[in-house]
């Protein structure tokens, strides 16, 4: 039976560490379908404080095309459950560095809004190297 994994990120450019970052998320079951969720260009200013170099729609693109990557989508520009509730995930694979507003009531969240999905945190892979803001200076 195939596991669906869900995964969630700016990815303004897909560097080595988000090719670990899907490759991690792949290795949490047998038979992986990957979900990436690629955030709307507003989200991303909202958070990072700043907009992201590519639009969404074109980051989208690189995404759906990579390899490693089942299937990509564009996230909500307001709220996420409605979101992950419809790619319906057993698993939300989280980055090292995924913390703040969506992050920190994930688990609760999915529980009010009766969602399953099993919460899992992945390691970072040569945050000193790959890390999008580094690599665009």
């Amino acid at each position: 039976m195939k596991t669906r994994i869900m995964v969630f990120g700016t990815f303004d450019m897909i560097h080595a560490g988000h090719e670990d970052f899907f490759t991690q998320a792949r290795a949490l079951a047998p038979d992986p379908v990957l979900v990436v969720s690629v955030a709307r260009d507003i989200v991303a200013q909202r958070i990072k404080g700043q907009a992201p170099r590519s639009r969404e729609d074109v980051r989208l693109q690189k995404v759906s095309e990579h390899p490693l990557v089942d299937e990509a989508v564009l996230g909500n520009s307001m709220g996420y459950i409605e979101h992950i509730k419809k790619a319906m995930p057993d698993i939300i694979a989280l980055g090292y560095d995924q913390h703040g507003e969506f992050v920190d009531r994930l688990g609760s969240d999915l529980r009010d809004a009766g969602i399953s999905a099993q919460i899992v945190r992945l390691k970072a892979f040569k945050p000193e190297t790959y890390k999008t803001s580094k690599l665009v200076q």
